[in-house]
């Protein structure tokens, strides 16, 4: 039960997905005649996203890798922007780096975990396969600058329009009233 004199609540939901490239060189031992070899290099970007549906914005953080580290870092920056009014509840998946006590140094922002292998109700899911279908689609990128560039740049295509953060990530099972 939340208490009576408690700030109101606002909704976020979070989730990480990746996006990588594969670097391949090729190299021709001209004394050696045709044989060729080949050099496979894999690089990733992890870009933590959430978004407030209520009003329609999103906050995102690219880091090289997943962890608890990068998780608290992305907890920080919604509560830096959740009002001061205002609670944060934020709705994640069982990731890994998504532990119990992370939120713990946040007195604005609480956690509730999705039941595992539900990502149904994770309606972040859809923002993924949106940025994928409409601007990370056939792409394939040159170097780890141009994946960190090109996933903000499609977060950013998609948080530009608060109507379409509203419109895709609201759930009616997951109203709150205040």
């Amino acid at each position: 039960m939340w208490p009576a004199n408690s700030p109101p609540l606002s909704k976020v939901i979070v989730n990480a997905v990746w996006f990588s490239t594969l670097i391949c060189c090729t190299y021709c031992i001209t004394s050696a005649g045709p044989r060729v070899v080949r050099k496979q290099q894999f690089e990733y970007a992890y870009l933590f996203g959430s978004v407030c549906p209520s009003r329609g914005i999103g906050q995102a953080i690219v880091v090289p890798w997943t962890s608890k580290e990068a998780m608290i870092l992305h907890l920080r920056q919604i509560s830096e922007v959740t009002e001061a009014d205002r609670h944060a509840v934020v709705i994640m998946d069982g990731a890994g780096w998504h532990t119990d006590g992370i939120a713990d140094e946040f007195n604005n922002v609480s956690l509730i975990k999705l039941p595992p292998y539900s990502p149904e109700l994770n309606s972040i899911e859809q923002v993924w396969s949106w940025m994928r279908q409409h601007c990370l689609a056939n792409r394939v990128f040159k170097n780890y600058e141009d994946i960190v560039d090109s996933v903000c740049e499609a977060w950013n295509t998609f948080t530009e329009s608060a109507e379409r953060v509203t419109k895709m990530c609201s759930r009616d099972w997951a109203n709150m009233t205040s």
